[in-house]
C-alpha cells in the first residue's frame, strides 16, 4: 500500500486529508510540526509527503531540503492561494509540484497519482509508471488502455524495470531478481527479452523507452 506522509498543523484539514486519502487506498501517517516530521522521516520511509509550508515550529522547507538531500521522494507542498514565491523557493529545493488551498480532494487525488505515477511508485496492487499499469493481482499489463499479453519472464521484467523507473538496474542485478540467483545461461537471454518488451511497447505507441546503459545495463524512461 501507498504510504503518505502529511504534514500540517490545521488539525481540520488533517483529519478531512487523512479521511479521504485512506478512502481512496493510501496509508496515512501525519505529523504536525516541523520537528515530528524530521523525526519520523528518520525512522521510516514514504512514497510521498504531503507538506504544509507554514508550520508552529518553522516551515516545510528544512523537511523538503532534507529530503530531497538524501532520497528521491515525490512532495506537493501545501500553499496559500496566490503565493508565488512560496512556491517557487519550493521547486528550487526539489518539490515536485504545489497545491493551493483551498482545494478539492479530486484535484488533490490527481496531482498524488501523477507524481507516483511519474516516480514510478507502486500503488497497492497496481505498478504504475507513465502510461503502463501493471496490475500485480490479475498479472496483467496494460499500456495505452491496452492489454499486453507477455511471457512470465517478460512480464516480471518490465514490472522490475518500472518499479525502478528513472533508475539503472544493472544487468547482473536484473538476472538476480528476474531468473533468480542461481541463473547460469547465454548473456543474450536478457538482451532477446529486452528487444522483444520493445516491440510490444513500439507496437501501442507507449512515451516509456527501455535505455541501453552500454556495459552496466537497462533503464526505464
Amino acid at each position: 500500500m501507498t504510504k503518505i506522509l502529511v504534514v500540517e498543523d490545521d488539525k481540520s484539514i488533517l483529519k478531512n486529508l487523512t479521511i479521504l486519502l485512506e478512502g481512496e487506498g493510501f496509508s496515512i501517517v501525519t505529523r504536525e510540526t516541523q520537528k515530528a516530521a524530521l523525526d519520523i522521516l528518520d525512522k521510516e520511509s514514504f512514497d510521498l509527503i504531503l507538506l504544509d509550508l507554514t508550520l508552529p515550529d518553522g516551515n516545510g522547507y528544512a523537511i523538503c531540503g532534507k529530503v530531497k538531500s538524501n532520497l528521491d521522494i515525490p512532495i506537493i507542498f501545501l500553499t496559500a492561494s496566490g503565493d508565488e514565491a512560496s512556491v517557487v523557493t519550493g521547486f528550487q529545493l526539489g518539490a515536485d509540484d504545489y497545491i493551493a488551498k483551498p482545494f478539492g480532494i479530486l484535484e488533490l487525488v490527481a496531482r498524488i497519482k501523477a507524481n507516483l505515477r511519474k516516480s514510478g511508485v507502486s500503488t497497492g496492487d497496481n505498478i504504475v509508471y507513465k502510461d503502463i499499469m501493471i496490475d500485480s493481482a490479475k498479472h496483467q499489463i496494460i499500456i495505452n488502455g491496452k492489454l499486453i499479453q507477455t511471457t512470465l519472464k517478460e512480464y516480471n521484467l518490465l514490472s522490475f524495470l518500472c518499479a525502478n523507473a528513472e533508475k539503472v538496474q544493472e544487468r547482473e542485478a536484473i538476472f538476480n531478481r528476474v531468473w533468480g540467483e542461481s541463473f547460469v545461461g547465454e548473456t543474450r537471454t536478457l538482451d532477446i527479452h529486452i528487444k522483444e518488451l520493445r516491440k510490444k511497447l513500439a507496437a501501442v505507441k507507449s512515451e516509456v523507452v527501455i535505455q541501453t546503459v552500454r556495459g552496466v545495463g537497462y533503464m526505464l524512461v
